[in-house]
């Protein structure tokens, strides 16, 4: 799905991509609140439509947000902000709520990978 500013239908799509999928309502939550972070900084960052993939394999639901933005720090995310930063907050929510996160980032674009577990059978 193709978004420039309407973050409700990129989070009615992952909700119930990820109700499909199986995940409890708690980590629906998780994953609805990781997904929209990045497509507001997409929104916000990239001043770019992006696009929205979900799809499931085999046991977890992936999640990938591309756009044209360029990320210049590889560990955006990894590390906690330091008390009273102006930001770098919500990529690092999304590594905390997500199973895995992955990023690609150069002068091209950005592409983000926002992984969740299934339950066993």
């Amino acid at each position: 799905m193709k978004f420039s500013t309407d973050l409700s239908a990129v989070r009615a799509l992952v909700r119930q991509r990820a109700k499909e999928a199986g995940l409890s309502e708690t980590r629906v939550i998780d994953l609805v609140i990781a997904v929209s972070e990045v497509a507001a900084n997409t929104v916000r960052h990239a001043r770019s439509a992006g696009t929205l993939d979900v799809w499931q394999d085999g046991r977890e639901l992936i999640c990938r947000i591309k756009d044209a933005g360029f990320i210049r720090d590889p560990l955006a995310g990894q590390r906690k902000p330091a008390p009273g930063a102006p930001g770098g907050y919500g990529l690092w929510l999304v590594h905390q709520v997500c199973d895995e996160v992955s990023m690609q980032s150069s002068e091209t674009g950005t592409t983000i990978w926002m992984r969740m577990k299934l339950a066993g059978p």
